[in-house]
């Protein structure tokens, strides 16, 4: 053993209590009516919190049962096939802190009575993958998979002193960060430019009828024309399809392997699929290469000098437009359903000034073109993890 470690067990530097039973009944719909419940579905299988997984308790508690920053709730029972949550252990989480919160019976509450543990290092320690497969060895259960109090206090850790477990601390949050950053990225860049779209633009960009500075969609839709590929087989083309949207880049066809005639699309033209309209999607064809860009037969088309295209995408693929959309919608079932071309012509949508328009598509354009974390980088950050605590 190295010299600056010391060999101890959980139960040695730990004390233990199981949170509250409960019943059905005495559960709530809110935090307005209920306290904040740590439980089974409150942890994913790599040990985070998940806050979609709260539960909120309205029945008997006491402050004994309140769990205390410096705490950690672990997992004791578990649902899954192969017991990925058995072991999972967090802290109170940003959202609860300051909050009573409580942990369920399939919960175990461990306070820390070893002045020699960083309780943030002891979370990092039971969620690598040394200890939480020493923790799978003692389950119990075939459907419904626990572990009791007594095996716990058994399980074998290896502690560096202080100040190593504080550095390691606070690499690991550092590393911890990046990858949730990569997580929550998309999310945030989508949630930003429907903030900046709002601000810039306001709600009221739709309508059934004629109003000032609205103009009606069928005066910017683009007749098409149509080419079968076939007729070109060993010509290569830019397929932009349903599919193809849904995985996010057109596909690269040989004539001979599109099966039908397709609608010729040009730079700029802004698409929406009438195909299964309560999926969003809208396209803008963009400047790439030589190659003749086709698309299906389920796309409606529009092109305008009086619309910036990446404006007209984020308006078509607003909550606004989507309800006016949806009320075009003919057919029954699956992929029989459509949005019917004539009806969603005849709506009016507003026409800000180009200024505006080119505002908003610079935004857009920065805030998509900040760098990704890319899967290397998470991959070393947890390699590192792993690394560090063992």
């Amino acid at each position: 053993m190295s010299s600056d470690k010391f060999q101890t067990t959980l139960g040695e530097i730990c004390s233990f209590r199981r949170g509250i039973s409960y019943k059905g009944s005495e559960l709530a719909e809110s935090e307005e009516n209920g306290i904040p419940m740590i439980n089974m579905k409150s942890f994913s299988k790599e040990g985070k919190y998940r806050p979609e997984g709260i539960k909120f308790y309205n029945g008997v508690s006491q402050e004994k049962d309140f769990i205390k920053p410096d705490e950690i709730v672990l997992a004791n029972t578990d649902l899954t096939k192969e017991g990925d949550i058995l072991g999972a252990a967090v802290m109170i989480p940003d959202d609860l802190d300051g909050k009573c919160v409580i942990g369920s019976h399939h919960t175990t509450i461990l306070t820390i009575n070893d002045k020699r543990i960083v309780p943030e290092y002891l979370v990092y320690l039971i969620n690598s993958p040394l200890i939480r497969t020493e923790i799978k060895r003692y389950r119990r259960g075939a459907t419904v998979k626990g572990i009791t109090t007594n095996d716990l206090k058994n399980i074998a850790v290896q502690v560096p002193l202080l100040d190593e477990q504080k550095r390691i601390v606070a690499i690991l949050d550092k590393a911890e960060g990046i990858e949730s950053l990569s997580r929550e990225s998309p999310a945030y860049r989508t949630q930003l430019i429907k903030s900046i779209f709002s601000n810039l633009f306001g709600n009221k960009l739709i309508s059934n009828k004629h109003q000032e500075n609205f103009v009606q969609l069928s005066t910017i839709s683009r007749k098409t024309k149509n080419l079968d590929p076939r007729t070109r087989p060993n010509m290569e083309f830019e397929m932009y399809s349903i599919p193809a949207f849904d995985l996010g880049a057109p596909q690269v066809l040989q004539g001979s392997e599109i099966g039908s005639s397709k609608k010729i699309l040009i730079e700029n033209d802004v698409v929406i699929s009438r195909l299964i309209p309560h999926i969003r999607r809208v396209w803008v064809i963009p400047k790439t290469g030589n190659m003749m860009k086709l698309g299906s037969s389920e796309w409606i088309v529009f092109n305008s000098e009086n619309f910036n295209p990446i404006f007209l995408q984020y308006l078509l693929s607003s909550d606004e437009f989507h309800k006016y959309f949806m009320n075009s919608v003919a057919g029954v079932g699956g992929s029989l359903v459509r949005a019917r071309p004539i009806v969603v012509l005849g709506l009016y949508i507003k026409r800000p000034t180009m200024d505006l328009q080119n505002i908003f598509a610079h935004n857009v354009e920065s805030i998509k073109s900040l760098p990704d974390i890319n899967d290397l980088t998470i991959q070393n950050s947890k390699s590192l993890s792993q690394e560090m605590l063992t």
